[in-house]
Formats: structure tokens, sequence, C-alpha cells
């Protein structure tokens, strides 16, 4: 692998590794260049089926999938780039028909644009696991989702993981916003972005960004990478980050 978006996809699959043998109830599995990362949460892109190549094990996908199927009642297949229509009817004899794009966002580091100011710097502070209840609500409220729907993701000792690190943000002395940062093969994943409804439009949907960002390039990642909603993509793309590939997501 030697390309940006070859590296970005190596880091986020080992991040769905980590997440999910970190996690309290989580499952991993491997079949062949295949993966199955399920987090037991009722968000489909939580519990996933993913190769680690360009050009799936379609084999090992039918036996990930039957084995996931019975597992969770909500599950997706990811591949990388447009699915191939022997994926597209793999996925739909598992029911899964629903198809979407997720887009792969990616920045040097020195290419970063950072603009929050000292007093939004100020709202935004680590977490451990010992707050990983009050993370999840939050998480959820920013979602606009109820906190049953991760599951136990960010539960157990995930929050104590080297390689994780949690934000929350407070405004008025009251948690408003969640950000995530995984550090695997030498770059950053950015997760968990996510603002209460109320607190949104002040800036702090940045200010958590560029936190995990600063303390995961001082503990030396030299990129970052992100998976952003259509909301959010514009603030990315303000920070510096550029699209590198498209994923296909099936669910």
């Amino acid at each position: 692998m030697n390309t940006i978006a070859d590296r970005v996809a190596a880091a986020q699959f080992e991040v769905l590794e980590v997440l999910c043998k970190a996690t309290p109830k989580g499952w991993y599995a491997e079949r062949g260049t295949a993966r199955a990362a399920l987090a037991y949460a009722d968000i489909a892109t939580l519990n996933t089926i993913y190769d680690t190549t360009l050009e799936p094990d379609l084999a090992a996908f039918d036996e990930l999938a039957a084995e996931v199927s019975g597992r969770v009642p909500r599950w997706s297949i990811v591949v990388r780039g447009e699915a191939g229509d022997d994926v597209v009817e793999l996925a739909a004899r598992h029911g899964l028909v629903q198809r979407s794009e997720l887009p792969m966002l990616t920045c040097a580091a020195g290419d970063i644009v950072f603009r929050a100011d000292e007093a939004q710097r100020k709202l935004v502070r680590r977490v451990g696991a010992a707050e990983s209840d009050l993370y999840t609500a939050t998480l959820a409220e920013g979602f606009e989702a109820p906190a049953s729907a991760f599951g136990s993701l960010m539960g157990g000792g995930v929050l104590d993981v080297d390689a994780i690190a949690g934000y929350l943000a407070d405004e008025s002395g009251h948690p408003a916003g969640t950000g995530l940062g995984v550090r695997t093969a030498g770059v950053v994943g950015v997760f968990n972005v996510a603002v209460a409804p109320a607190a949104r439009g002040r800036g702090l949907g940045r200010a958590i960004t560029e936190a995990v960002l600063r303390d995961a390039i001082a503990a030396g990642a030299d990129a970052a990478y992100l998976q952003p909603s259509e909301m959010g993509r514009s603030l990315y793309e303000s920070m510096g980050f550029r699209l590198v590939e498209t994923w296909t997501v099936f669910e």
C-alpha cells in the first residue's frame, strides 16, 4: 500500500478491530482478507463486514454474512470504491438493499487549518472510561438518537485504551459535544464529532475536532482522516480535508 487512500483505509480497518476488541460486547472475525466487526449497537454501520483489499473475497463475505445476520438485527457491508454487481447481488441475497456512499476525507498534519480561539479550546477536555456513561449520553444527544442505539460501544475501558482519545465539550457547565480520536498506522481517525442541537452554530464542532487533531499530532500522527456526514462535510473541508476515495455501504 503506497497511496494515502490505501494508508487511511488500513488505519480505518485497524480502528474497527481495536474498538470491537475493546468494547465489552464486541465481536471480531477474519476470513481470508474479509473481516467482520460487531459493536452490537443498533446502528448498522457499527456492525459491519468489509474487506481489506479493493477486490472483496465474496466467498468469505458470504460466510461472514450468514454468521453476522444471526448475531445482530442491523448490520452492513462496506466496500472501498464502487461496488461491483457481484457485491450488489451478494448484499441483496442477505437482505441488504439500501445503498449509500461514504466519503473518505484526509489531510496531512501540516495542512490542517486551525481556527478555534482560546476560549473555544478551553471548552474541550479529555475524558476516560470513568465518564463513559456521560460520554455515551452526550454522544446520543448530539446524534439525536437514544443512548441504547450505541449499546456498549463506548463502555468498559474503551476510553482508556492507549490508541483512543475521547473528548467532551462543556458549555455553561453542561456537556454539549463529543469527539473521538483513534491513532493507528501513524495516522488519526476522527470519529463521534457530535454537538447537541441547542449548542450548534457556535464553533463547538470545530473546537472538538481541533482538540482531537492537536493531541494526535503531538503524539506523532502525520495525517488525519474522517468519513463525514453531509452536514459536517463543509466544516472539515474548511479545515483542509479533501476527498480521496468514496466507499459503498449496504444495509
